[in-house]
């Protein structure tokens, strides 16, 4: 398990977590979640209404390198909080708050995701993630916490790794080496997980 000595290696382990995972969890939600939502569009008569807001989050994101991108994705949310795009404009908008190194800020906007949104795919990306900036911030029992109220197949692997991570960082190589070994069960193939297990018996010698 990684240990940060200093404030900034935590922010870029979250930044490099993220860059790994944090897109291709958003667009893999927004694939997935695509169909879904444009049926219920049409189920609602409300095509018109909901190609606008498609278009007024496509200007939102798009601004936020700039220095008003945050405020500007934070409307959007706002006028259309019970879209979809919402929730996935919230993930847009941590991914600019952890590399400006707002973690607290990342993590709340997380918290909203999990809040608000019906659907148990976001609640557990928004869960995976929280938990991931609450490990790098040495808020174990957090970030623990968090990954308990997560009940989704789809994800056990990534979040019994994660638990492992917290685990092991609280220098419990036994917990965390179950934890791991449950990773691996739904993932078999994960090389990462592996090394982890490795790094543990050469940490216990055993």
């Amino acid at each position: 398990m990684e240990q940060f000595a200093t404030e900034e290696q935590q922010v870029e382990a979250i930044k490099r977590f993220w860059k790994d995972n944090g897109m291709a969890i958003v667009l893999g939600a927004v694939v997935g979640l695509g169909g879904l939502w444009g049926w219920r569009y049409y189920s609602e008569t409300q095509l018109e209404n909901k190609a606008q807001a498609s278009v007024e989050y496509q200007q939102a994101v798009e601004t936020l390198p700039s220095q008003a991108g945050l405020d500007n994705v934070d409307k959007f949310i706002s006028s259309h909080n019970d879209s979809g795009y919402a929730s996935i404009a919230r993930f847009m908008k941590v991914s600019k708050l952890v590399e400006n190194n707002e973690l607290d800020q990342a993590a709340n906007t997380l918290e909203e995701v999990i809040s608000t949104t019906d659907d148990n795919n976001l609640k557990a990306l928004a869960g995976i993630q929280l938990a991931r900036i609450q490990l790098e911030q040495n808020n174990f029992d957090q970030a623990l916490a968090t990954l308990g109220g997560l009940n989704n197949d789809a994800f056990s692997s990534l979040i019994a790794e994660i638990k492992g991570d917290v685990l092991a960082a609280q220098g419990k190589p036994d917990d965390a080496r179950m934890a791991y070994t449950k990773a691996l069960e739904n993932n078999a193939s994960n090389q990462l997980v592996k090394m982890k297990l490795d790094n543990l018996s050469v940490v216990t010698g055993s």
